[in-house]
């Protein structure tokens, strides 16, 4: 029944737009050039290549602020889509925590050398700081045996969860939340795409509640479509809000002034 009303929902938006559940992904940066941020990072990941001298990578930091985005933009840099699938292991740690993984897929990876080049190979592993403590010791030893063959980059939203036995083998970057002049121009690149309807203080409304995270703003955007997208007219700031189900900063502002300055009988009112 949920998956034939999420059909329905989809179909139902596509009359008056299109259907945004993967957004997310349709809309990645595809490039280094394409991100919208974090330009001295992406500089340095450009040096290594250009220098072929690629570490060991580390990045941190909030969900949503183009961690993986850059990791798999640096990868269709360092390999052609023929290459991709054979160079390219990504996994999420999360999937499976234990140090089976890292003894199965990630070992048979790493230690297999491709026939026709002498490059080395890309190992992800997103969420990595879901991984138990015996796991990241695995994974410390399988990165030192197989340096010459395999490259890895782990990623993580807590930095303090990945063992420092990992983290002095990495080359560690911090990705902040992103700022609003970075947002806006991505966020209003998908609205002009995709035509859905929203007003302005809507678009703000969605920009301040994803808090620096581009794909809780998607998802946000995504939600105030399939919900208001058969009414008539410009989806709203108020409409943006009751998606999300977040109190709007006047309603706040009310009911502060009130507690502050009227008494308690009126203020309980």
């Amino acid at each position: 029944m949920g998956m034939f009303l999420e059909k329905v929902r989809c179909d139902d938006a596509r009359v008056h737009g299109i259907c945004l559940g993967t957004e997310v992904e349709k809309y990645r940066p595809k490039t280094l050039d394409n991100l919208i941020a974090h330009e001295d990072i992406i500089g340095t990941i450009n040096r290594f290549i250009s220098l072929d001298q690629f570490p060991h990578l580390l990045f941190y930091g909030p969900p949503g602020t183009g961690k993986t985005s850059t990791i798999l933009a640096t990868a269709r840099r360092l390999y052609s889509t023929n290459e991709f699938n054979s160079m390219v292991l990504e996994l999420n740690a999360s999937d499976d925590r234990g140090i089976g993984i890292v003894r199965g897929e990630i070992l048979s990876f790493a230690s297999t050398r491709t026939v026709f080049t002498k490059r080395f190979k890309l190992i992800i592993l997103d969420e990595a700081d879901a991984m138990t403590q015996d796991a990241q010791n695995a994974l410390r030893r399988v990165i030192e045996k197989y340096t010459d063959n395999a490259r890895f980059c782990m990623i993580c939203n807590y930095l303090s969860k990945i063992i420092p036995a990992l983290q002095s083998r990495c080359t560690r970057f911090r990705f902040g939340p992103l700022s609003t002049e970075q947002m806006l121009p991505r966020i209003k690149h998908v609205i002009e795409e995709e035509g859905v309807q929203i007003s302005s203080k809507g678009i703000d409304a969605i920009v301040e509640l994803s808090e620096g995270d581009m794909r809780k703003s998607l998802n946000i955007l995504q939600s105030a479509f399939m919900a208001f997208a058969s009414k008539d007219g410009l989806i709203t700031e108020n409409e943006v809000y009751q998606c999300v189900g977040a109190p709007q900063k006047s309603i706040i502002t009310e009911i502060m002034g009130t507690l502050m300055n009227d008494d308690v009988f009126a203020a309980y009112r």
